[in-house]
């Protein structure tokens, strides 16, 4: 993995109408957060959209690809991250739609979590 902060710039100025958006370095990849959560990945010059059941088919149908990596045993492992389609690459608007729905599906997640219960004290 792999983060480009030049790559982090043109994707603050693709995705500028998403308003602010903060990139942060990850296991040598970026991290793109909205509402403080993760909606994308940044890696090799890929942008990579948290994807749930809603929008992972949408994602699949434009010709996205999900986010897979080999592991040490040899397996391949995926991610809830689908590409942004080619199509939004040259297209602002289309990859801030894209965006949204990524945004949406972070926060359908971070809603479903259940509240961590305190520990009770001895």
């Amino acid at each position: 993995m792999a983060y480009d902060p030049d790559f982090g710039e043109w994707m603050r100025e693709h995705f500028a109408a998403l308003g602010q958006i903060e990139i942060k370095r990850m296991f040598g990849a970026g991290a793109v957060y909205a509402h403080g959560l993760i909606f994308a990945l940044l890696d090799d010059g890929t942008v990579w959209l948290k994807a749930d059941e809603i929008n992972e088919p949408l994602l699949q149908a434009a010709g996205s690809r999900q986010f897979t990596y080999p592991t040490k045993g040899g397996e391949t492992m995926s991610m809830a991250y689908w590409s942004l389609p080619e199509t939004a690459l040259d297209d602002p608007d289309e990859a801030v739609d894209w965006a949204r729905r990524s945004i949406d599906a972070a926060l359908r997640k971070a809603a479903a979590k259940k509240p961590r219960k305190p520990k009770a004290k001895p």
